[in-house]
């Protein structure tokens, strides 16, 4: 690793580096199996760069205090195997760290001396949470449902011709076909562990607002559902096909709305940066569906199941369907979606929304 360009990790908006330290490794009771924390350079010195200034330390007759908010599902890494991750905080930081029980939501309370120490404390939770939050599957999605009537009938009529003249190919069966009712474009992912982080989210939403209706003049976005394309580059051994989204006036407004939700999103740190630009493409196909008929994959992104999947041959439906016309529709929503949900439309359940108009 280049010394001179360490590592940056995201934590409330703001940057720290990830600096070249030993590490200690414990292996934690559980599923995760080891678990690691780095521990600072041997110093009795805090580092005044660590100084953390985002979180309220208050003085009291102790010494220093501040309560932080980590999600119940993440205790077990502060506490680690035996308590030795928290045992080993406290003694580098010099100070006492108290964890609620296991699934009791509520605050860490860090206590210290000296205010320094406190602030040191907090910033190498946050770093020890934000690691182990990346090992966490994505529970939530900002989505644009295309899920308009019309489009559902498109993609029914578009199953029915593709079974009836392209069923032969291998590994084409109904299967791996989108569920209708769930089709939709994915702008990015999110984890969100707790109550307390989905309204987090859904605020964040909220203020996104004013920017989507600048730039859609408060109305609908028109959009034409049309083509098929796949994702790697032998089609006859294809795991996803998809369709894309036009605005029929022309205008690229849809993929600004869709890179400025991320670009706000990555600077909150409620969301990881996958591209430069989002990828507008709603799946039609989709080998996971084989082993999930209920069509929870989001868009490929994502993480791969275990199981070995069986490609199919999509060459005569390119050839047959390349231009195919799932339909119109207005697009009047971006939804920050639940994953593995169902609303009483048939779409994933919405934790909350924005309109366009």
């Amino acid at each position: 690793m280049d010394v001179l360009r360490p590592p940056l990790i995201n934590i409330h908006g703001r940057l720290y580096r990830k600096n070249i330290t030993k590490e200690e490794h414990y292996e934690e009771e559980g599923e995760e199996g080891d678990i690691s924390y780095t521990g600072p350079p041997e110093s009795d010195e805090f580092d005044t760069e660590e100084f953390c200034d985002t979180h309220l330390i208050e003085q009291t007759e102790r010494g220093f205090q501040c309560a932080i908010d980590v999600p119940s599902v993440l205790y077990k890494y502060i506490i680690g195997k035996k308590g030795e991750t928290r045992k080993r905080l406290e003694l580098d930081t010099k100070t006492s760290i108290t964890i609620p029980k296991q699934g009791v939501e509520g605050q860490i309370v860090i206590t210290g001396s000296h205010k320094p120490a406190v602030s040191s404390a907090i910033t190498r939770i946050e770093i020890l949470v934000d690691n182990f939050r990346k090992k966490q599957p994505f529970t939530h999605f900002l989505s644009f449902p295309l899920n308009d009537p019309k489009i559902q009938d498109g993609l029914l009529r578009f199953k029915d011709d593709v079974l009836e003249q392209c069923s032969q190919d291998h590994g084409v069966d109904g299967s791996i076909f989108q569920n209708p009712a769930k089709l939709h474009l994915t702008v990015g992912t999110l984890t969100l562990l707790g109550d307390t982080e989905v309204r987090k989210a859904c605020e964040h939403l909220q203020e996104c607002e004013n920017f989507i209706r600048d730039i859609t003049g408060g109305k609908p976005v028109p959009l034409e559902v049309r083509g098929i394309e796949y994702m790697n580059d032998d089609p006859a051994m294809v795991d996803v096909l998809y369709t894309k989204v036009n605005i029929k006036e022309g205008s690229d407004n849809l993929q600004v709305i869709a890179d400025h939700l991320v670009e706000y999103f990555v600077s909150v740190g409620l969301m990881v940066r996958q591209w430069d630009r989002v990828k507008l493409h709603a799946t039609v196909m989709n080998t996971l569906f084989r082993k999930d008929s209920t069509g929870e994959e989001v868009s490929g992104l994502g993480r791969q199941t275990a199981y070995e999947r069986e490609a199919f041959d999509a060459r005569n439906i390119l050839k047959i369907f390349a231009a195919y016309h799932f339909g119109d529709l207005e697009l009047n929503t971006v939804s920050l979606s639940q994953r593995y949900s169902t609303d009483c439309m048939g779409y994933y359940a919405s934790a909350g929304s924005v309109k366009f108009s």
